[in-house]
């Protein structure tokens, strides 16, 4: 009896879960059908639809964001959309650790690798190491890789086999960070629940991409190709943009003012006493919330947004502050002071295209400083995961450029400081890189330097003294997880790893569309044909205790899919049908082995137990079986196998 409460309850609780994933699932797609229907076939409609409700909360607390998170996903084989292999070339890497060398041995060497890599199954680096010890076997690799960047690794004492495990670890390293680098792109494309993973081993250099929904192929093709840009730029202080900001909200303010009263211009003569009412609303407003700090100070109270204010003063601050409606200022929490440092302001992430428009504005241009840029940073840096920062570059140099690139990086590595709870990161530059590091260190002391990577702000160090030599500290209150990020951002720059596409693939709507009816219509038979088995073969009561069993497996199949955030895939459909069947099996076992236990001359339920009991290891057994399988398929397998063997 205990051990049939104990199933009961596991039972209950697992159904109670399924229940709960499955809701989000269901909401969104209510959600998505009125945006559907409200945009009557206009996409740009929906999506700002959609937009504007991201953070409104749709269903137990949580906002459509957060909903459309948790749903089930559909893999490219059901939505549509675009699949992509890419490949980092690991001789370009092995190349760039060598300086370059033209020395013949390695020469050689590289030619007949790259060769026997179109029909070997080893990696590169493997083989590389065996036709350099082919070509010349008294040839030493330290006397080729003993270059400037790999010095404090490398020396002319170094075996060969010490020397190839450290060109692994390097490839390696370059590999990790072209998929940070890829997989921090992808997130700012906006696909919703993108597949990124990486493909065989680690060196081997090839990484999966797939994208649901998405249709501009030539977008996708120079987002994923394009060369990691890693600089390091001066800053502004927030205290000495912020009054340019001021005046660039006057004339924002006044740009709208003038546009409003062309609009109103041909009005009728019948409503233009409310519109002198609303003209004289509008000035007792601007009279009671001339002080920006005031309506600031309110607004620091909550969530740091114009939607924190009542109805009234959101009108007020919407007129009359139409930047800082959008981007708040960073200042205390009572609005009485700038807080220091870079950051001039923090925007919902709905509201950083109407900031970005209004700070490319002639006029708006016209004010601020000539060497002034504005970059936003490239995490949320709140709990929910909707406000980014607004940094303030200074571009110093004529042509534009940053004054240090990623060129100077010769390594970067995550530390601990003076306790195991702080992380801090380590990097290391070439001479040309730590003068130019010197001088910058010296003239910034007390003020951050921006590191940038493809246009966004990934951290402002605040410069505490001049920093000569090379090696540097960044330090702040980073975990473990932020610091390695920051490593990598850093090691990013520092060799050509270039990512090609070797495969692509692109699923249209309507194969998809055509590809889920057929996936149901399949599915659907398959499972109908099986219920209807078990009614015709073990006759109407047993038969439908088994199809009541079948539904509820199937229930809890769906659940722990959408629990776990997995995606369902053509493949992954089949693999439900074959789940079903091996849970007809189970039924099937216990069915016969109870007639068995009939036919012995055994009453009806000391024959069920018996049945249960005698068919329980067979049932197990297979299970299990299953079970491994499926793991073995999960681990190695790619694509389809996966989608296959996660149901």
């Amino acid at each position: 009896m205990q051990n049939k409460g104990f199933i009961r309850i596991f039972a209950l609780l697992l159904a109670l879960i399924s229940l709960y994933e499955l809701s989000f699932t269901f909401v969104v797609r209510n959600v998505e059908k009125k945006a559907a229907a409200y945009a009557q076939g206009d996409s740009d409609k929906e999506y700002a639809y959609l937009d504007s409700i991201a953070d409104e909360n749709v269903w137990l607390g949580f906002s459509y964001k957060k909903s459309k998170s948790k749903e089930i996903n559909l893999g490219l084989d059901l939505k549509g959309g675009m699949n992509v292999t890419l490949e980092v070339s690991v001789p370009d890497i092995v190349m760039a650790l060598s300086n370059y060398s033209t020395d013949p041995t390695f020469v050689k060497a590289m030619a007949l690798s790259k060769e026997r890599m179109k029909d070997s199954q080893k990696d590169f680096i493997s083989i590389f190491a065996d036709a350099f010890e082919e070509v010349d076997n008294g040839a030493r690799l330290a006397a080729i890789f003993n270059t400037l960047e790999l010095r404090n690794k490398i020396n002319f004492n170094s075996t060969n086999q010490e020397v190839i495990d450290i060109i692994r670890q390097e490839a390696t390293d370059a590999i990790n960070n072209s998929f940070n680098v890829i997989r921090t792109r992808i997130d700012r494309f906006g696909v919703a629940q993108p597949n990124i993973q990486r493909l065989g081993l680690e060196s081997s250099g090839r990484i999966l991409v797939e994208l649901p929904g998405v249709k501009d192929r030539e977008r996708v093709r120079k987002l994923l190709q394009g060369t990691a840009n890693l600089e390091f730029w001066e800053t502004y202080e927030n205290s000495e943009v912020y009054p340019y900001l001021l005046q660039a909200n006057e004339i924002i303010r006044e740009i709208n003012s003038a546009q409003e009263e062309l609009t109103t211009v041909d009005a009728e003569e019948s409503t233009s006493e409310a519109v002198v009412e609303e003209t004289t609303a509008t000035a007792d407003a601007d009279e009671t919330a001339s002080d920006v700090d005031a309506l600031l100070s309110e607004m620091q109270g909550d969530s740091a947004s114009v939607d924190s204010l009542n109805m009234q003063d959101r009108v007020s601050m919407e007129k009359n502050f139409p930047l800082f409606s959008n981007l708040m200022p960073n200042t205390s929490r009572d609005g009485s002071q700038l807080i220091p440092g870079p950051v001039v302001g923090v925007s919902n992430y709905k509201d950083t295209a109407q900031v970005n428009e209004y700070l490319k504005l002639a006029q708006v241009r016209a004010i601020l400083p000539r060497d002034v840029s504005f970059k936003w940073t490239v995490k949320p840096f709140d709990e929910g995961e909707q406000f980014f920062q607004l940094v303030a570059i200074k571009v110093t140099n004529r042509d534009g450029r940053a004054p240090l690139d990623g060129d100077a990086i010769t390594d970067a590595r995550q530390g601990y400081g003076d306790s195991q709870a702080t992380a801090n990161v380590s990097m290391s530059m070439n001479a040309e890189g730590a003068k130019t590091w010197a001088r910058l260190t010296k003239e910034n002391i007390g003020r951050s330097i921006a590191i940038v990577l493809d246009g966004y702000v990934y951290s402002y160090p605040t410069v505490n003294g001049e920093i000569t030599g090379g090696q540097s500290q960044i330090s702040g209150d980073f975990s473990v997880e932020e610091a390695k990020d920051l490593a990598n951002v850093l090691k990013s720059g520092k060799m050509p790893a270039p990512a090609h596409i070797i495969q692509e693939d692109v699923v249209g709507p309507s194969l998809g569309q055509e590809a889920i009816n057929s996936g149901l219509i399949s599915f659907i038979i398959a499972f109908i044909v099986v219920l209807l088995y078990m009614i015709l073969y073990y006759g109407v009561a047993a038969g439908l205790v088994a199809d009541l069993v079948l539904i509820a497996n199937l229930f809890f199949i769906i659940g722990v899919l959408a629990s776990f955030n997995a995606v369902l895939t053509l493949p992954g459909i089949a693999g439900i049908i074959l789940t079903i069947g091996t849970s007809v099996d189970a039924n099937v076992l216990i069915y016969e082995r109870i007639r068995e236990e009939i036919a012995a001359g055994k009453g009806l339920r000391k024959a069920v137990a018996d049945g249960y009991s005698n068919a329980f290891s067979a049932i197990v057994d297979a299970n299990v079986t299953t079970f491994l399988t499926a793991v073995i398929l999960f681990v190695f397998g790619t694509g389809p196998i996966k989608g296959f063997a996660t149901t």
